[in-house]
């Protein structure tokens, strides 16, 4: 049985691609298939280590990508996607894989069309409210169409749509309340708001928490994520905003969250401060209320879109960024947290909104493709 994973240019595409292939491996182990090969065409490798962990070997594709503005670089990138469709025509070929997955995203493209071409069966998953013109194109030719939300639904044929929600790492998918206050340093007594500002650290997500600080403090203890690029400049910010400041060892700035200490600050957060990206699965799985703050200019205003469905749901509040002050974003911490049967709602909410086993159904999904592939 061979598999070929496709997407990349970002974690939003990447990470659920080794979510599904967690969960392949699993199957594989427990149901001892044999001949199996996992591989991983994209334009570069992004985390190759974690792919290794998988056993999943990268094949590079060039790509190019299709910008919504006026570019020269379109007309540059038009004859990329072309050599990738060609390198790929042939690396499939030799391969010939008995299905395809893909995640989507510019980075794919090239795999898809020659995957159609050579009628290979294509699996693919769209993790948005509205898909994205590669899924919109793909899913004509895909013998089988993974969403994540229900809204998604619509733009695909109904015989081959499902949704099934995203795809999480299983290390991203524990909660780890039991040592987490002593590993974290954190009081057991006093509230914890857990604020993501992006692996790259989102601007103005971290802007505002400088000015909210002093306020925050007084109540609650702050885990922060600012960003690996961000972390010594801002923590020589905060420690001068904080240095008289009698409550300022409630305050954590850290440049990342490995997967154990996420894990850890989703068992102590009593809100959670975020992008609307891929992370609001996590979040929706973890059960803890989210105060979402979605990017104005994603493409296809996707992560507003998916912000008010999250929010529509129950399980988070969304404050547009043009609103976005330390006043607001200070009253609804106060909001949710000083309310128990607001806090309490909105975790049963974001319960009943997460789908923990939508890696394992898409891997289940690829098996029984895969097999039947074989034997066609």
């Amino acid at each position: 049985m061979k598999v070929v994973f496709t997407g990349g240019g970002s974690g939003g595409h990447i990470y659920p691609l080794i979510a599904v292939a967690q969960s392949l491996n699993a199957i594989i182990d427990k149901e001892n298939i044999a001949n199996v090969r996992l591989y991983h065409f994209s334009d570069v490798p992004y985390d190759p280590d974690s792919f290794l962990e998988q056993h999943i070997e990268f094949v590079q594709i060039p790509a190019g990508k299709n910008r919504l503005y006026s570019s020269f670089q379109n007309f540059v990138d038009m004859f990329k996607v072309l050599h990738g469709i060609l390198v790929a025509l042939v690396k499939l070929y030799r391969i010939y894989p008995d299905v395809v997955f893909s995640k989507g995203g510019y980075a794919s493209f090239p795999t898809l069309v020659a995957a159609h071409i050579l009628r290979i069966p294509i699996i693919i998953h769209e993790s948005d409210t509205v898909p994205g013109r590669v899924s919109r194109i793909s899913g004509k030719w895909a013998t089988r169409i993974a969403v994540a939300f229900p809204e998604a639904v619509s733009y695909f044929d109904k015989e081959k749509v499902a949704c099934v929600g995203l795809p999480v790492r299983r290390e991203l998918q524990r909660v780890i309340k039991e040592g987490a206050y002593e590993y974290l340093k954190l009081d057991p007594n006093i509230p914890v708001i857990v604020i993501f500002g992006g692996s790259q650290g989102a601007s103005p997500i971290n802007d505002v928490i400088i000015s909210a600080l002093p306020e925050l403090v007084k109540d609650y203890q702050v885990i922060h994520q600012v960003g690996i690029k961000n972390i010594d400049e801002f923590k020589k910010i905060t420690d001068s905003i904080l240095l008289s400041n009698p409550n300022q060892r409630r305050y954590v700035a850290l440049g990342f969250l490995n997967a154990l200490a996420t894990s850890m600050a989703a068992g102590v957060a009593s809100v959670i401060v975020s992008r609307a990206g891929s992370q609001i699965f996590e979040i929706a799985g973890w059960s803890v209320p989210a105060i979402v703050i979605p990017i104005t200019n994603s493409n296809g205003d996707h992560q507003r879109k998916n912000a008010y469905a999250y929010a529509q749901a129950g399980g988070c509040v969304v404050i547009e960024e043009s609103n976005f002050t330390p006043h607001v974003l200070i009253s609804e911490i106060h909001r949710i947290i000083d309310n128990p049967d607001i806090s309490e709602k909105m975790r049963l909410s974001a319960k009943s909104f997460s789908k923990p086993d939508a890696a394992d159904v898409i891997a289940r999904e690829i098996i029984n493709i895969a097999l039947s592939h074989e034997t066609s």
